[in-house]
């Protein structure tokens, strides 16, 4: 509650003015939790879509050639995801290392 009350006054003293986190954040673009949400779920489709040509693939209902292709862009989606999350851990490693 102090802490509300102090931002109100730091708000008002300002005269409007945005601080930079909103100021760096374009108006109507997607927060960075939406982007990752949108890459994270094309992934998953782009997985399914993989795994059922696969199967299709077996059963000889898809050429070889479309099962080819699905499956490599199920490889690219995974190693994408993959990479992010390597860096996702690295940055949280370096942050929990950071003197306090």
């Amino acid at each position: 509650m102090m802490i509300d009350s102090v931002g109100a006054i730091g708000a008002q003293a300002l005269g409007g003015v945005r601080s930079p986190a909103a100021a760096a954040q374009p108006a109507g673009g997607p927060s960075f939790g939406e982007a990752l949400a949108q890459v994270v779920g094309s992934a998953i489709d782009t997985l399914k879509t993989g795994e059922a040509a696969a199967i299709q693939g077996v059963v000889g209902s898809t050429p070889p050639m479309k099962v080819v292709e699905s499956v490599m862009a199920a490889q690219r989606s995974l190693q994408t995801v993959l990479a992010i999350r390597d860096k996702a851990v690295s940055a949280y490693q370096e942050i929990a290392r950071m003197a306090i």
